[in-house]
């Protein structure tokens, strides 16, 4: 889930004609807002920055605590307002043992290639175990009008999700153990980059994989979404943003013609001052233009994503809509990046709570049952006591 955007059941975005905004609409709507200041959460952030800093990281799940219960509170859903009840110091116990295996790692690789293969195919091994008690914990210490949410996706689920992970990894692992023979050297070059190209294949792949072991698995009371859409839309998104991302591209190169062609005038003029000045501007220009590539990029994809993701979502009683759009959200991301830079990042908090903003606001739920009825419905059924155990045991909260 989007850490700013703490939907719960979680280009220019379409609705996708499989998924729920397709289907006949829902009678009753719960439009989200989000209330938070910039103001406000500056005070937060910089408080979290410090005591992370001066507790040498050992602040930082209170500080997430804390960013989290502001943005929850701040996001009413219909005219309730969300709860986070994480405890920090669970929290402590998952990112010490997080930061354990970090170090394990880095130290294996110090000691001999092989003592690093092997730490790295255990965490990766792990990995998706820790995936899943993240979506556990976060969801189980999530509430909506005093009922907590749930993930319902099992341990064999998570692991099918990374399926995608486990070709360009094989190919990778096999290219590093056949690059230190000398014999088979040439065999590890031809491996790398078949590794990454299937890595870049499969990524979408991947990506649909995890939106639907998530989204597949939410739940508050009987209340269970699914993810109504397939792999196709998402390597269509994938394409379309590789489109873009030529566009900008041609662009950009056009852009540096055009400043090359004008250095080239300069340095036959003659001078020193002349030349140099020209070799600035190139490389300002080439700076600029993929800065710029980014920039459009960043945006467009997050707004076809979120579009795709939660129109597609919902359950027989409930569904998503999204309307994020591309224009509005590029015009945003401008403008924090120009203020950030101009402020040495002093912007970053307004930013977030306006980025926030923006992407929560473009979401609402619809409700087949009057919104009173269907939470008392799920609260006669809801089994709040159990909890989510394997959730809570160590506090892992890594996000997706």
């Amino acid at each position: 889930m989007i850490d700013t955007v703490p939907m719960p059941l979680g280009a220019l975005g379409a609705p996708v004609t499989r998924g729920f905004a397709a289907s006949a609409p829902a009678q009753h709507e719960l439009p989200i807002r989000f209330s938070g200041s910039g103001s406000e959460y500056f005070r937060i952030w910089i408080v979290n920055l410090l005591l992370t800093l001066l507790s040498l990281g050992l602040y930082l799940p209170w500080a997430k605590v804390r960013r989290l219960r502001y943005f929850y509170a701040n996001t009413a859903v219909g005219e309730h307002t969300l709860d986070f009840h994480g405890d920090p110091k669970r929290m402590l116990r998952g990112f010490l043992l997080v930061g354990l295996l970090v170090l394990l790692y880095s130290v294996a690789g110090k000691i001999s290639p092989v003592a690093g293969l092997l730490a790295f195919v255990i965490v990766m091994a792990i990995w998706p175990a820790l995936l899943r008690a993240s979506q556990q914990f976060r969801l189980a210490n999530t509430s909506w009008r005093g009922l907590r949410f749930r993930f319902d996706g099992d341990l064999s689920g998570a692991y099918r999700a990374v399926l995608p992970l486990f070709v360009p990894g094989a190919l990778a692992l096999l290219a590093l153990f056949m690059g230190g023979d000398a014999a088979q050297h040439g065999a590890a070059a031809a491996l790398a980059p078949l590794s990454a190209l299937a890595a870049l294949l499969m990524f979408p792949w991947l990506l649909w994989r995890l939106k639907k072991y998530q989204h597949d698995h939410l739940a508050l009371g009987q209340v269970r979404t699914a993810l109504r859409t397939g792999a196709g839309s998402f390597y269509l998104l994938a394409l379309k943003t590789f489109g873009i991302g030529v566009l900008a591209m041609v662009a950009v190169g056009i852009a540096v013609a055009v400043v090359g062609g004008g250095s080239a005038l300069a340095l036959r003029s003659g001078g020193s001052h002349n030349a140099a000045a020209a070799m600035v501007a190139i490389v300002l220009a080439t700076l600029l233009g993929y800065a710029a590539v980014i920039l459009v990029l960043q945006p467009y994809l997050t707004v076809r994503l979120q579009n795709l993701v939660w129109n597609a979502t919902g359950s027989r009683h409930v569904r998503f809509t999204s309307a994020l759009r591309f224009w509005p959200l590029l015009r945003l991301t401008l403008k924090n990046w120009l203020l950030m830079l101009l402020s040495l990042g002093l912007y970053w908090p307004f930013a977030r709570i306006a980025l926030a903003r923006m992407r929560l606001e473009a979401v609402t739920v619809h409700t087949l049952l009057p919104p009173d009825e269907l939470v008392s419905s799920m609260r006669e059924r809801a089994d709040d006591a159990a909890g989510d155990a394997a959730g809570d045991l160590f506090g892992f909260d890594i996000g997706l």
